[in-house]
């Protein structure tokens, strides 16, 4: 009788600890949080979203979605040089989370990227996720930091005008 307990609490932890590794790697989910309100995070976000095919944009709820989009010749390109097999087909969806929030009393704006890679090695195994690499959601939020830092001395040159040509008048 033992033994079945025994047996029966191994095989429902293994269980489990695979759900607990699938929580775990969705905690990791990339994000940065910037010191700029959440219109011109958003605004950074859309610019840098528009070489993908967005199917949600919803500013209330600070989300972006894309369709799948095809990767396929990337993921067989990359492994071309590893030990793994080609793929036959793999794509990818991005969601991006853009939340308001301040930091003592000034307004900043935290953004998630959650990278949902679908693989299919052939016909029989079909469609399998994989834990995305990671590379590609910090691309985006460095590409979204240079947008805020960009438009961040924009509006100082733009300020120190507007103070020169006020000298000017007076």
């Amino acid at each position: 009788m033992l033994k079945i307990i025994v047996l029966f609490s191994l095989l429902f932890s293994c269980s489990s600890y695979e759900q607990f590794e699938q929580l775990v790697e969705e905690s990791e989910i990339p994000s940065k949080t910037y010191k700029s309100n959440f219109n011109q995070t958003w605004q950074a976000v859309l610019e840098i979203m528009q070489q993908y095919d967005i199917s949600v944009k919803n500013q209330e709820a600070g989300v972006v979605k894309t369709r799948w989009i095809n990767n396929t010749s990337q993921i067989n390109f990359s492994d071309a040089f590893g030990s793994k097999e080609m793929v036959k087909a793999a794509q990818f969806k991005l969601v991006i989370n853009v939340i308001k929030g301040y930091r003592g009393k000034q307004e900043v704006s935290k953004v998630s990227i959650y990278r949902r890679q679908m693989i299919e090695k052939d016909f029989l195994q079909g469609w399998r996720l994989v834990r995305s690499d990671g590379i590609l959601e910090k691309t985006i939020l460095y590409r979204i930091e240079r947008i805020l830092k960009r438009e961040s001395m924009i509006k100082k040159i733009e300020e120190q005008k507007a103070k020169e040509a006020e000298k000017e008048l007076f």
